[in-house]
């Protein structure tokens, strides 16, 4: 199901409610909840419209049964092996048409889609006659694709046109930087529509880029420099990694490398909180553990949060994917913590 900013959305397995705020890199979705005044990221295999939830509730019964011992879950299934590409095409621009009640189109969808087994490093401009531009910068990993933004049906009269840049990323490195300029012509822009590789329908679809011959071209410029110079980070970084002082090296020596954020680890009055205090207090522990690391220049970490329904983990891969000194984050199984824990890495 495709969400557009603004629209109401309810989370399937918490029954919170929050607005569509942005659209962010791998199909993922911004939602801000009012009540805990926070934006988590979420799927939207995960949301649905807050009107269609109360047109169709879901009815539960509970059914006992034998409690057998579980294995531990695999890793989740990620796209590669959900999609095979037969003929690889490329880095391709989808524009996805999207309907209003009257069955006309009124927008399109703005996906970038990676077909090959290298991952890219992209800078995208669409320009318009009487809009400013807007532009898109990352990285889009193998075989995956993204929702970049959005287009409306009325830009088609404004020239639109997208100025693409990528490098490859390959095991030699970064490759030198390839262009395109991509201009939409509204004559032939109605019969560019065809079956696009991960959406599974019909799309107005552009190859931009084949996937590179040889890797014998280098760029200069290495992928942890590119990436800082096309990031626009939403806040100014920590002052972090300055020379210890005597009392900063006793710390650094004594710093635990992991901190839990369970309430009951954090206070012993949490039984009087609600909800909402507890996710605060535990977002204002993790933010001044974070802060403390990035200071002794600590190089890796991890944030124990538990399972659960997954809001407290959501709400600090937000704040971990906006801070421009953590290098990486990963979510995955530990054979100490489960699926419990995010472990963080930081720009040494």
């Amino acid at each position: 199901m495709l969400f557009a900013v603004g629209t109401k959305v309810k989370f399937l397995h918490t029954g919170d409610e929050g607005v569509v705020e942005s659209l962010l890199d791998g199909g993922m979705i911004s939602v801000y909840i009012e009540k805990l005044d926070m934006e988590i990221p979420a799927f939207p295999e995960d949301l649905v419209r807050a009107e269609e939830f109360l047109k169709h509730p879901v009815k539960a019964k509970i059914v006992s049964g034998k409690k057998e011992v579980e294995a531990p879950a695999p890793p989740p299934i990620s796209i590669e092996t959900q999609y095979t590409i037969l003929k690889s095409v490329g880095i391709q621009l989808a524009l996805d048409p999207v309907q209003n009640k009257e069955g006309l189109t009124d927008k399109y969808l703005i996906y970038l889609l990676n077909d090959t087994n290298y991952d890219v490093v992209y800078s995208i401009r669409l320009r318009r006659k009487n809009a400013r531009p807007v532009s898109w910068d990352g990285q889009l990993r193998a075989t995956f694709f993204i929702q970049l933004g959005e287009m409306l049906y009325d830009d088609l009269n404004e020239a639109p046109e997208f100025e693409v840049e990528c490098s490859w990323v390959t095991t030699e490195g970064v490759t030198g930087k390839v262009f395109k300029s991509l201009k939409i012509k509204p004559k032939t822009f109605f019969n560019s529509l065809r079956t696009a590789p991960f959406l599974n329908k019909k799309v107005h679809l552009y190859r931009l880029f084949e996937k590179p011959e040889t890797t014998s071209q280098k760029s200069g410029e290495d992928l942890l420099e590119y990436t800082k110079r096309h990031a626009k980070p939403h806040w100014q970084p920590l002052e972090s990694h300055k020379k210890l002082n005597a009392h900063d090296t006793k710390e650094l020596a004594e710093f635990e490398p992991e901190i839990d954020l369970h309430i009951e680890k954090l206070t012993d009055n949490w039984r009087k909180m609600s909800n909402a205090e507890i996710v605060r207090l535990q977002l204002s522990s993790f933010e001044q553990y974070l802060a403390k690391a990035i200071h002794l220049g600590v190089q890796r970490v991890f944030i124990i949060h538990g399972v659960g329904e997954g809001r407290l983990r959501d709400a600090i891969a937000t704040r971990l994917m906006q801070n421009p000194d953590v290098q990486t984050f990963k979510n995955e199984y530990h054979h100490k913590y489960g699926w419990g824990a995010t472990e963080v890495v930081f720009e040494s």
